[in-house]
């Protein structure tokens, strides 16, 4: 068959060979109908001409919205960026050169945004799956269930405390008094009566009325009430690129706030920088400030000009970008230069304390007086003076881990050591305030970095050096915080003024400019032109003459002039903002100093050769003489600014010049030998400098230059260019151009990103605007895009913590969307007159007018009809604006590029789509097109280079997805935005085209592979991105009715004809095809066709390898479907219902997976699927959703065959395994099931319903079945129970198992991973750990909260989901009344219905539920009374379960449903006997297993029916309400029951009591008696009560046998009770024998399942299992006697060999377990005192577990009846006598406590053998009580009585409670012979038994030994031989006793000797002794008795005498009192 078929299908299908080989057979009828596999993409419909040729006829409103994308769907937007600071930082000059143009133009132009205005309503950015869910949660209505209504405990407690104390009495009449509980029912309150209840109003009235109520306020979206599921982020997801903008590290803000000495005698000046030690560099700008005092600030009046306010700063904020264990903050410290070196100088600081000022009061004087000497005379000079240093991050961890809001850390010289390099967070730890007390003197000859660096790293040290220094003392304090987000009052380091400055006057805080540790790759923003010169050291060792203490002015010159020097020196602190020189310190005395100074100098933007650095030493001479000047200069040096046109930086090692320079200097450099000039030391290099520029102008790289450089001598034309020492000529600008673009692959990757933005425009301009070079175009557009591409990727490379999740690396997606536009359309540029050459795109309005045309060069190579030069101004005009598209240019080099470019491109194929998009936007924004036809916007050949792009890229995915995993899945998702894009601009049938490109290779590509998960798991990231278009629903032409497309391909004409023509007549249009994936469908609705085909094929049980896609493709779906929910368009429910109709299909394709899915059911209940359709019944229907007529049309018969031959599948056993789906996954699907039955057209759901056949309708009922499970309300109390179980699971696990599990490809996961994580995997555990932390902190506060609101959702969701199967259910219901068939589905819609009453279910949703359930049975009475008679049981039970609800609207209503119910029985046929036995075993069994039942809401329940009886004048005359009062009262007495059941609820004797007496008032309604024992038995079982449990279900099987044999004469089965006494005497009592037993032929009567001849069978065999778990095998025999005959008589091998296995296993039990089995302990329990109510004198046996001891049971009675009466009521009567009622009490309750064992009488002993034989059947049992005439207990010998006690009980034991009453009771009371006879006889027994014990007990025998020949033994055997035996008795009565004891003591003797015998034979040599002397004592008391016993009695030996014995024996009933005689 299989072979036939599969020709036959290659035949028809164009020899496609089917994907995942046995698919094809499961949806067989559907591809041959469909003739375009579902594996197989169709051709997609013509959307442009189809929305031409089919124009609607909606004029406005929201569904024409529906039909075409808005006219403003995409804006072009140009927003000025956003400028940090008050004014934009561009340069002063006016005149500026090209490149500091482009690059001020570059960092100030507008973003060019491209904005799709609704992109964000695309799936990517689905509310619900955003944090946004919880805010469309706002507002939803609290749902009330009655789970959640607890009774507020206390009261509920006090009342259940009250019954307790209450009389327990179980009234006399055997169930309660009718008369008062009717009185209690009459004064019930009834609850609201439903109007108009009992009309006869229409079915379609009643309909319409239910609908109207069902439909109103109802819950819109059904997704906000359902979580998203948990995935990653959604791949569909693009964020929108950040903004790019200035970089800055981590910020820290330190603000200086004192600084104080021991001494204060001059001005301090110190400044702060950040340095780190293992980098060994600066880390930052220095930043001076000023603490000085007024005074000592004006002792430098004279030299310093008034101060700026931007240099009086006393706070900085610092910029980390790599925080790291070893950054210091290094404050340095100067003062005025003064004569001596600096260790003189700081004596004074470190010899006088602040506390002896008074005592060194003149020194002091005399020191302030020197040092004002000193700042008069060189106050413009400074000197070092002392330093200390601050480890960073001791100051931020220890501030971290203080509880304190700051934190005052004191900071000495030493403590400061930290290791380890963990990674440093700077944004959260708490401000501190550090002093630091002790500064290093600075050493003049340790004066640099170098030497600082070796200082720091010795400050890690424990033994640091610097310890052992001696400090300066003195107090600087510091804040150090995290930086705030936006300061006030803030400069930058230009000191511009930073956004909100709102006072200019107020005291500024600078931010310090970062010099970062390692590389930063962020391109430039803003412009920023700064020169930092460092003089490191000079050497003047070899000069001759007097030069030593030496200072260096340095300037910036812009000529040679002295007065040339600029005014952009930056200031320090307290002086003006900018100087013309500075100085460095002087180190006093030096002739080769080291300098630490930096300064910061401002570039002018435009530099000319003549700028230069000039630098001049002069030496200060310190003391005052005559004719000495203060400064004489010593020396020169200069450095040119530029060379060869690149600005000059780096380490320089000067030669120093001895007199001033010659003219022309600065254009050299001083390494020239200039003739005539004096040098230093032969003009060898002595001044070393090193000169940093920080610039976004010069770029610092060659080659960068280089290129920078060509590109602006083409745009100024002018030639030659010098680059370098090159000079490159016009001519051989070509090569260099084209060489220096290829070289860019050379340049640092640090300046490239800092200028990547002017770079790649400039690449794209010269794609753009292939340059003129000697009147030739030159065509660079492939030498740009290989540089684009190699950049691009060297970016990829090197900065991967740069990329999001799909590996767009950020800086590249920032330049697309904000920075790149096409060249020149800039739309508010100034005219290019000038020198631009580019002619503009823009909109012609736009375009200037003063054009300078013959200025052009620019040509356009694509028209090659212009002449290489142009002649005319006209022909200039064509050839500009014929210039090159960018877009049409990259396509076209992409498509033609190969090898390694080919390559890189892919590898950032993104980059390139994206370029090409933003292009193609922006062409149509300036050529006005964005409103023009789609088919009219691009060229052909642009349309043709797009199709084989991606049809290129399609097949690289397809052939490299195993071996490039992470770059094919990074070319697949770029590949698809791309054509997400497209939809947006282009023809969108020719972008469906490429899709289906993309789909036909991967098809082909899939047939072929073994696993082919991979491969689908791309298609379906390429498919869910694609579909994530915001405007998806109209890409589907959801308006379309499925008729044959306007111009249609031979594929779909075909299909069309051979589907018998849709026409566009809706009636006549196949509804099937809407509901199916046919072809029309799947063209007309292409994407929604794709998706549901997908999820289809990889749902689908037989395709091999998918199984790990299903999360995948479900979660697509559900993300589609949650984002139509919640998207504003669509909220209308017209056109809800429109976008509905696109996912018809998903319903049949749900409906295939039933058997895959989830088992929800079985949480619930253990009952499993519903079984109305089995699995095997699902394997042979015909896989798809198809109607039958098409089905036969496939057959070519007429005959639908729908089976499917069990050959076709795989493994051929019919009810095959299927994989079942996650319980997330079945739930994902269920909620778009019920979306899509939600939304969709109730009309067309039910035309299709109507075309379905049963089996199908059933399945759709299963899985509505499935729904209802699903979504049930979970209940506030599982929601605590949850959240406090679980801290919520660590995704991240979860994720890594799933992968594990599934191994899906991670290149993408990584990337995530990745991309999220920035700064590597430290940060990345740190930022995880300080996350969970602060949620389980947040989570313990919101808790409350949360659960509340979790609730609150899940119950809405309950509600909404179970209305919208309610819905569909009536719709089902419809369906069958119109087309009055198909009744056989009504049994699955009750059956859902019921299963849904029997949920958790909301007040609202019950009221609609049980509206449509009375509807259903006033439509189709019948169905319930006469075919589902189960589900009518089933109905009663819910119903009466429902009317016992503490919520009373769901009360009325189910009393409603309740009291129709029984209406519409009565009216079938005058009697409504099935529904009464129903609602009374419902009751029944309601109160015998439900926990929380109320008796109160029922009775309510139960007067509200009462009362519609009552006014039902309809039925006034009949029977009926008269039954009705019958049904309730009757009701109501079960009631009363379960009220005390209630009481009893602890007590679980009194418990079983009175259920055993309801049963009792059963008896005759056998079914009632049945389901009361089965309650019985259950709460045995539940105690382990296996013995009790056992007898309930044989007295119910005796029940059901009576019952039987009554119905039925089969000699097989048991007669009736009596066969069953053997089991149990008891059973007798189920004998039907009373006159008023009910016959069994009577409706409604035994028609319990149990009364059949298999019910009594598994009563018998539950019975049996009973037995044996209670170890009663013997009884397990019995019962099996019973059951061989039938199973015989069935001829059931099969049973019987079970149960001969079991009886075998039942006798070897017996055998092994022979003296070890324990079957019960019996006590005999008295109750006293009129607080016991009924129990009081009562006195009952309890049957207890074996091995209880007596203190245990009188525990726990104690416990429990001193709970119940209080402990100080309650007593324990202590011993075993008599109770004297008249004695106790009367207000207290008495507890007698006796141990009874079972008592036989000898005849009973015969037959009593076994242990079993004497536990088993038992009704008499005994105790002895001894006594003394006088009232003790015990006393003398002589006087010592015994009183023996037997109880008779009124059943035997076991039965089916564990306490019976006592019936009967007799006393024998034995004289003291007697008494000592019987003693005798037990100790001669014990002798005899130890003697003979087989094997040998040595032990015991030595023990019963010694009792007896003991010598110590007090009332042993002699004492008792003394007294009775000295002296014959006085009273011949006692003569008989007398020789008895004689006799008695003879055999004592006797045995005692044996025993002795015995012993000797068992001991060992150890033993000798102790055997002699027990044998001493043997003789000892063999010779004292030897008289005793032979003193015969004479009189005994005449003739015998009649003797009477003396026992007073006495019966009497449990009334009579017990009287002494």
């Amino acid at each position: 068959i299989r072979a036939g078929l599969k020709t036959k299908v290659e035949y028809m299908c164009g020899g496609w060979f089917f994907f995942f080989n046995s698919s094809l057979f499961k949806t067989l009828p559907l591809l041959f109908f469909s003739q375009v596999p579902l594996t197989e993409a169709v051709d997609p419909v013509e959307l442009e001409d189809y929305l031409i040729t089919h124009p609607i006829a909606v004029e406005s409103g929201p569904l024409r919205d529906l039909l075409e994308f808005p006219p403003d769907d995409i804006e072009v937007v140009y927003t000025p960026r956003e400028c940090r600071t008050l004014v934009s930082a561009v340069p002063e000059e006016s005149e500026m050169d090209p490149h500091v143009r482009d690059c001020v133009r570059s960092y100030t132009e507008d973003w060019a945004i491209v904005n799709r205005k609704y992109h964000k309503l695309g799936t990517g950015f689905n509310p619900n799956t955003l944090d946004k869910q919880k805010e469309r949660q706002k507002g939803l209505p609290k749902q009330i269930f009655e789970s959640d209504e607890a009774p507020d405990g206390n009261s509920y407690q006090d009342e259940q405390d009250d019954l307790k104390r209450r009389s327990m009495s179980i009234d006399d009449t055997p169930r309660g008094s009718w008369a008062c509980s009717i009185f209690d029912l009459k004064n019930s309150l009834p609850d609201a009566l439903l109007p108009n209840l009992l009309d006869r109003t229409p079915n379609e009235e009643i309909d319409h009325h239910n609908e109207d109520q069902r439909k109103s306020s109802r819950h819109k979206e059904l997704f906000a009430l359902h979580p998203a599921p948990d995935e990653e982020e959604p791949i569909e997801r693009l964020s929108v690129p950040e903004v790019p903008k200035e970089h800055f590290g981590q910020r820290l803000l330190v603000k200086c706030l004192s600084l104080k000495f021991e001494i204060e005698i001059e001005p301090i000046f110190a400044s702060l920088a950040l340095y780190d030690v293992k980098e060994k560099k600066k880390i930052s700008e220095n930043f001076y400030f000023d603490l000085n005092s007024e005074q000592m600030k004006g002792m430098l009046r004279p030299h310093v000009p008034p101060a700026a306010i931007s240099t009086l700063a006393r706070s900085a904020i610092f910029s980390i970008t790599y925080p790291s264990q070893d950054v210091f903050l290094v404050i340095k410290l100067e003062k005025v230069l003064q004569q001596g070196d600096i260790g003189e100088c700081a004596e004074p600081y470190m010899i006088f304390k602040e506390s002896d000022a008074a005592k060194n009061k003149e020194k002091l004087e005399k020191l302030k007086c020197q040092a004002e000497q000193f700042c008069q005379r060189l106050g413009k000079y400074r000197m070092p003076f002392a330093w200390t240093a601050i480890h960073l991050m001791n100051i931020v961890s220890s501030a971290g881990s203080l509880e304190r809001d700051s934190t005052e850390v004191e900071v000495g010289t030493g403590e400061r050591t930290t290791s380890g390099d963990e990674a440093c967070n700077l944004t959260s730890f708490r401000p501190a305030t550090l002093t630091v007390t002790n500064f290093f003197k600075q050493e003049g000859d340790r004066l640099s970095d170098e030497d600082l660096y070796k200082f720091l790293a010795d400050m890690r040290r424990p033994s640091s050096v610097l310890r052992r220094l001696r400090p300066i003392t003195a107090q600087l304090k510091i804040d150090i915080s995290p930086a705030p987000e936006n300061p006030h009052y803030c400069l930058t380091p230009e000191l511009l003024q930073v956004k909100l400055y709102p006072d200019s006057r107020v005291r500024p805080t600078r931010e310090i400019l970062e010099f970062p540790a390692r590389d930063v790759y962020v391109p430039n923003t803003t412009y920023r032109n700064l020169l930092y010169v460092y003089p490191q050291s000079l050497n003047f060792a070899n000069r001759q003459g007097s030069a030593r203490n030496i200072t260096v002015k340095v300037q910036f010159m812009y000529g040679e002039d002295p007065s040339n020097a600029m005014p952009v020196i930056f200031g320090k602190s307290s002086c003006p903002e900018f100087s013309k020189e500075a100085y460095t310190a002087v180190v006093y005395h030096n002739r080769s100093p080291d300098f630490h100074e930096e300064i910061k100098i401002k570039l002018p933007a435009t530099l000319t050769d003549h700028h230069h650095l000039l630098f001049t030493f002069y030496h200060v001479s310190c003391q005052q003489k005559q004719n000495t000047p203060l400064e004489t200069p010593v020396g020169y040096t200069w450095i040119p600014m530029l060379q060869n046109g690149r600005l000059k930086t780096g380490q320089f090692c000067l030669p120093v010049s001895l007199e001033k320079p010659p003219q022309a200097y600065s254009v050299l450099s001083p390494e020239v030998p200039l003739p005539g000039m004096k040098w230093v030391d032969n003009h060898k290099g002595v001044f070393n400098v090193e000169v940093v520029a920080v610039s976004s102008l010069h770029t610092q790289d060659p080659y960068l230059d280089k290129f920078f450089a060509l590109v602006h001598a083409l745009d100024e034309h002018m030639f030659p260019v010098r680059i370098g020492d090159m000079r490159i000529m016009e001519n051989n600008l070509e090569n260099e151009l084209k060489s220096s673009i290829s070289a860019l692959n050379s340049s640092q990757l640090e300046p490239v990103v800092r200028f990547l933005h002017l770079l790649l425009d400039k690449l794209i301009l010269l794609v753009v605007r292939p340059p003129v070079i000697a009147g030739q175009i030159v065509n660079l557009g492939q030498a740009s895009f290989e540089a684009m591409a190699s950049i691009i990727n060297r970016l990829h490379k090197n900065l991967d913590g740069n990329q999001d999740q799909h590996g767009r690396n950020s800086l590249l997606a920032s330049y697309i969307y904000y920075v790149f536009r096409l060249p020149n359309t800039y739309p508010n540029s100034p005219s290019p007159g000038g020198s631009v050459h580019y002619a503009t795109m823009a909109r012609s309005a736009v375009r200037p007018a003063s054009l300078n045309l013959n200025r052009s060069r620019s040509l356009s190579n694509s028209n090659p009809d212009i002449s290489g030069t142009p002649t005319s101004p006209d022909d200039e005009v064509r050839s500009i604006i014929g210039s090159k598209l960018f877009h049409e240019e990259l396509a076209l080099q992409w498509v033609v590029c190969s090898g390694s470019v080919r390559e890189a491109a892919l590898q950032q194929a993104w980059f390139f789509f994206e370029l090409m998009v933003k292009s193609m936007v922006h062409h149509l924004y300036f050529a006005d097109k964005l409103d023009a036809p789609r088919k009219n916007r691009f060229p052909e050949r642009f349309m043709d280079d797009v199709t084989a792009l991606v049809s290129t890229i399609a097949g690289d995915i397809v052939s490299r997805f195993q071996k490039d995993t992470e770059m094919v899945e990074r070319l697949n998702t770029s590949l698809a935005f791309f054509l997400n894009d497209l939809l947006s601009i282009m023809d969108r049938g020719f972008v469906f085209a490429l899709i289906k490109t993309c789909y036909k290779q991967v098809s082909s590509k899939l047939y072929s592979l073994t696993n082919p998960s991979n491969l689908a798991s791309l298609r379906l990231d390429f498919l869910r991105i694609i579909c994530s278009h915001e405007h998806y629903v109209t890409l589907n032409l959801p308006c379309s009715l499925l008729t044959p497309p306007a111009s249609p391909s031979p594929s779909v004409s075909s299909a069309t004809s051979q589907s018998s023509g849709f026409s566009t007549n809706v009636q006549d249009q196949k509804i099937a095809n809407m509901f199916e994936l046919s072809v029309p469908f799947r063209q007309q609705h292409y994407l929604a066709g794709l998706v549901l085909t997908e999820l289809a094929v990889i749902l689908d049980p037989d395709a091999e390898g998918l199984f790990g896609l299903h999360k995948k493709v479900i979660n697509m779906v559900h993300n589609l479907l949650s984002s139509h929910d919640s998207d504003p368009r669509y909220a209308d429910p017209q056109v809800k219902a429109r976008v509905a109709m696109l996912y018809l299909p998903l319903i049949g394709v749900i409906m295939e997976t039933v058997p895959q899915l989830y088992d929800f059911t079985e949480s619930h209940n253990q009952r499993g699927r519903p079984s109305c359709v089995a699995v095997d019944d699902y394997e042979s229907e015909g896989g798809s959703m198809i109607s039958q007529t098409v089905a036969m049309a496939i057959a070519g018969t007429s005959v639908p065959q729908l089976t499917r031959p069990s050959s076709f599948l795989l493994t051929s056993s019919s009810g095959r395994q299927h994989s079942t789906f996650s319980t997330e996954s079945s739930r994902s699907l269920l909620i778009c099931l019920l979306w899509v039955l939600k939304n969709a057209d109730e009309s067309v759901l039910q035309k299709w319903f109507t075309d379905l056949s049963v089996l199908q309708l059933n399945r759709l009922l299963d899985l509505l079945y499935l729904c209802v499970s699903c979504f049930e309300y979970k209940g506030k109390k599982v929601f605590e129970r949850m959240n406090s179980l679980t801290f919520k699971k660590s995704k991240d696990m979860r994720a890594k198992l799933e992968e594990a599990i599934l191994g899906s490809i991670g290149a993408r996961q990584e990337m995530v991973r990745r991309s999220r994580g920035q700064l590597g995997n430290q940060e990345n555990l740190r930022w995880r750990k300080d996350m969970t932390h602060w949620r389980q902190n947040t989570e313990k506060v919101d808790n409350e909260a949360e659960i509340e609101h979790e609730a609150l959702i899940d119950g809405n969701l309950a509600t909404e989901a179970n209305l919208i199967i309610l819905d569909t259910l009536e719709i089902v219901v419809q369906t069958v009344s119109v087309t009055e068939s198909k009744e056989s589905i009504l049994g699955g819609v009750l059956k859902v219905l019921l299963h849904s009453m029997a949920c958790n279910q909301s007040a609202l949703y019950l009221q609609h539920c049980f509206a449509t359930q009375r509807a259903l049975v006033s439509k189709f009475p019948e169905l319930l009374f006469e075919e589902e008679t189960e589900q009518c049981a089933d109905l009663c039970l819910r119903l009466l379960r429902h009317c016992s609800s503490s919520i009373s609207t769901i009360r009325s209503h189910a009393s409603a449903s309740l009291y129709l119910l029984m209406r519409q029985n009565f009216e079938i046929g005058n009697n409504f006997a099935r529904v009464k036995m129903q609602v009374t075993m419902s009751l029944s069994s309601l109160v015998g297993t439900s926990q929380n039942f109320n008796e109160e809401f029922l009775r309510r329940s139960l007067k509200t029916i009462l009362t519609y009886a009552e006014e039902d004048l309809e039925l006034r005359e009949t029977t009926f309400p008269d039954q009705v009062q019958d049904l309730v009262f009757n009701l109501h007495m079960i009631l009363s029951d379960t009220v005390k059941m209630k009481e009893h609820q602890e007590d679980p004797e009194m418990l079983i009591d009175l259920m055993y007496r309801i049963a009792k008032g059963y008896q005759n309604s056998p079914d009632l008696r049945l389901t009361w024992l089965q309650n019985m038995a259950g709460k045995h079982s539940e105690r382990s009560n296996h013995a009790e449990s056992a007898q309930c279900l044989v007295h119910s099987a005796a029940l059901v046998a009576e019952y039987l044999s009554m119905l039925e004469d089969r000699k097989y089965l048991p007669v009736g009770c009596v066969t069953f006494q053997n089991i149990s005497s008891n059973v007798l009592e189920e004998s039907a024998v009373s006159d008023d037993v009910v016959s069994p032929d009577e409706e409604g009567i035994c028609s319990g399942k149990y009364f059949t001849e298999a019910g009594l069978v598994g009563l018998l065999e539950q019975a049996a299992a009973s037995f044996s778990m209670a170890g009663m095998y013997e009884a397990v025999n019995e019962v099996y006697k019973v059951l061989i005959p039938i199973h015989e008589a069935n001829r059931d091998a099969k049973k019987l060999s079970t149960i001969h296995g079991k009886l075998q296993e039942a006798f070897s039990k017996i055998v092994h377990q022979d003296g070890k089995r324990m079957f019960g302990t019996y006590f005999r329990v008295g109750f006293y005192g009129t607080k016991f109510g009924d129990l009081d004198e009562q006195e009952f046996v309890y049957k207890e577990p074996a091995i209880t001891k007596l203190a245990e049971i009188s525990h726990r009675l104690e416990g429990f009846y001193g709970e119940r009466f209080g402990e100080d009521v309650l007593e324990v009567i202590k011993d075993s006598n008599p109770v004297d009622k008249c004695k106790l009490d009367p207000n207290k309750a008495y507890i007698q406590i006796t141990y009874v064992e079972p008592y036989f009488d000898t005849y009973e002993m015969k037959d009593r053998i076994t242990y079993f034989d004497k536990n088993y059947n038992l009704r008499r049992f005994m105790y002895c009580t001894p006594f003394t005439l006088d009232g003790r207990a015990h006393g003398e010998l002589h006087e010592q009585f015994k009183r023996k006690t037997i109880l008779t009980t009124s059943h035997a034991f076991p039965y089916i409670k564990t306490r019976i009453n006592v019936i009967h009771k007799e006393e024998i009371i034995l004289t003291p012979i007697e008494v000592a006879i019987e003693d005798m006889q037990k100790k001669t027994q014990e002798l005899a038994f130890a003697t003979h014990q087989d094997p040998a007990d040595p032990k015991m025998l030595q023990m019963v030994l010694q009792g007896s020949v003991g010598t110590t033994v007090n009332q042993g055997p002699l004492e008792v031989a003394q007294v009775f035996l000295s002296e014959i008795p006085n009273d011949p009565k006692l003569f008989r006793h007398h020789n008895k004891l004689r006799l008695c003591f003879k055999d004592f003797t006797k045995r005692c000797e044996d025993a002795l015998r015995k012993n000797k034979s068992l001991i060992g040599p150890d033993q000798k002794e102790y055997q002699r002397e027990l044998e001493r004592n043997y003789h000892r008391l063999k010779e004292a008795l030897q008289p005793l016993i032979n003193r015969k009695i004479p009189q005994l030996y005449k003739a015998v005498l009649p003797v009477t014995c003396h026992r007073w024996i006495f019966d009497f009933t449990l009334s009579a009192e017990i009287k002494r005689v």
